[in-house]
């Protein structure tokens, strides 16, 4: 019966593709050993299904019987710089394994300003490198900012921001999303690590980037941004598409477990329309509840320029 199911899910994929030739070319095996395998006359080996089902991004969870358990992916761990190469890598292969030009949504609970925004060549974005490496690994020696220097990997942040700004995307934000980054702020430039002159640029390139969103939340109707005062916000990210969907769930800044069981994506959608009705849209406000939202966040960066 599984391998039934797992049959039918791939002819799904191909198409008017040969089953056959597929199965044959993708584990290596005649075209009668694959023959033999498609009528049933013989059984996929336990690696010939994992690798079928690794293939074509077919979910395992279909196989397991039970409401209680699910095969779920996990990100490679980040605790050094160079990592970060990996984990970009990574989700420019995870949107690539999207059907993102039919239909596809990204629902994102911003506890943090989204990293997607951050992948640029700006002091900001250094900065934000700089603040994820020293909370991620227990052995990094705290230098100062100004002697931090990462990595090249700005071809995949430039192809992995625009893909993610092309999408179709709804973002819940409140007051503590900004809260985070200004807090790092402050303590680095407490502790003597990060200088005036730096946070001061820190600072106004984040005031950019806000202004950014804010025309984009007037603007572009592909975005929508929501205020959220009444739940907690999780960095969460859920891709939704009618036929293929897969829900982010954040184990720290740079890890993620991946699931794309259907009912957990179901219920993950269901979740994020229920926070949305308790949200106020900001796309859809007028002027004036925008503008209050907006100039919060600028009050707070303004606050800390007065602090330095």
């Amino acid at each position: 019966m599984h391998q039934e199911r797992l049959l039918k899910e791939i002819r799904k994929r191909i198409g008017e593709k040969s089953l056959n030739d597929e199965i044959s070319n993708i584990l290596n095996i005649s075209y009668d050993a694959a023959h033999r395998r498609t009528s049933s006359k013989a059984k996929f080996s336990f690696e010939e299904a994992l690798e079928l089902a690794k293939h074509y991004q077919i979910s395992l969870n279909q196989f397991i019987t039970t409401d209680h358990q699910i095969v779920v992916q996990k990100t490679s761990t980040v605790s050094n710089t160079e990592d970060l190469q990996t984990f970009f890598q990574n989700n420019l292969s995870i949107f690539e394994s999207l059907p993102l030009s039919d239909g596809m949504t990204i629902y994102y609970s911003a506890k943090d300003i989204p990293f997607f925004y951050t992948l640029s060549d700006t002091l900001l974005s250094r900065f934000k490198v700089y603040v994820w490496m020293n909370l991620l690994n227990a052995k990094q020696v705290f230098i100062p900012f100004l002697e931090f220097s990462p990595p090249h990997f700005e071809t995949n942040t430039k192809e992995l921001k625009k893909k993610y700004e092309d999408q179709n995307v709804v973002e819940l934000w409140n007051d503590m999303t900004v809260s985070s980054i200004l807090q790092q702020i402050s303590f680095y430039y407490d502790t003597g690590l990060l200088q005036k002159n730096e946070a001061q640029i820190i600072l106004h390139e984040l005031k950019e980037l806000i202004q950014y969103i804010e025309q984009k939340t007037e603007s572009n109707p592909k975005f929508q941004l929501y205020e959220n005062e009444l739940m907690h916000l999780s960095n969460d990210i859920f891709f939704h598409h009618p036929k293929q969907s897969l829900f982010a769930l954040p184990t720290n800044m740079f890890g993620y477990i991946l699931i794309n069981d259907a009912k957990t994506c179901n219920e993950t959608k269901n979740y994020f329309e229920h926070q949305i009705q308790n949200s106020k849209s900001m796309s859809a406000s007028g002027n004036r509840d925008r503008k209050i939202f907006f100039n919060k966040m600028y009050a707070q960066i303004e606050n800390l320029k007065l602090k330095l």
